[in-house]
C-alpha cells in the first residue's frame, strides 16, 4: 500500500467531509479578523480571542490539508487549472478556503457522493 492510500476516500469525499471542510474553511477565514483584534484590541479581550485563534488555525490546517489532498488525488479539472489552484492555495488561509468553496464544493464527485450518502444535511 502506498502512502497516499492511507487516507480513506470517505475522509475527503462524503457528505460529512463536505460539511467539515466547509466549516473549517469558514473558521479559517476568521483568522485575519481575530489576529487584527488581538494586535489592535485592548488586553481585556485577549482571553476570549485565544480559543478563537486556536479554532481559526485548526480550521486553516484542516482545510489546507484536505483541499490539497483533493486537488492531487480527486480533482478532474485540467492541468493548468490545477496548477493555478495549487498556486492560490499557497496563500493560506484564504487560498484553501476559496478552493473549498469554489472548486471542492462544486465538484461533481463530491455532489454525487453527498447525494447518495446519508448523514448531515447539505
Amino acid at each position: 500500500m502506498l502512502r497516499y492510500q492511507l487516507i480513506n476516500r470517505e475522509w475527503i469525499i462524503s457528505r460529512t467531509a463536505r460539511s467539515v471542510y466547509r466549516a473549517a474553511a469558514v473558521a479559517s477565514m476568521l483568522l485575519f479578523p481575530v489576529l487584527w483584534l488581538a494586535i489592535e484590541g485592548d488586553g481585556r479581550i485577549a482571553p476570549f480571542l485565544r480559543p478563537l485563534l486556536f479554532i481559526a488555525v485548526l480550521g486553516m490546517a484542516l482545510t489546507g490539508l484536505g483541499m490539497e489532498y483533493f486537488l492531487f488525488r480527486f480533482d478532474d479539472s485540467g492541468a493548468l487549472k490545477q496548477v493555478f489552484w495549487f498556486c492560490v492555495m499557497l496563500f493560506a488561509p484564504l487560498g484553501p478556503a476559496l478552493y473549498c468553496f469554489l472548486v471542492y464544493s462544486r465538484s461533481d464527485m463530491v455532489k454525487e457522493c453527498a447525494d447518495r450518502t446519508p448523514g448531515l444535511p447539505g
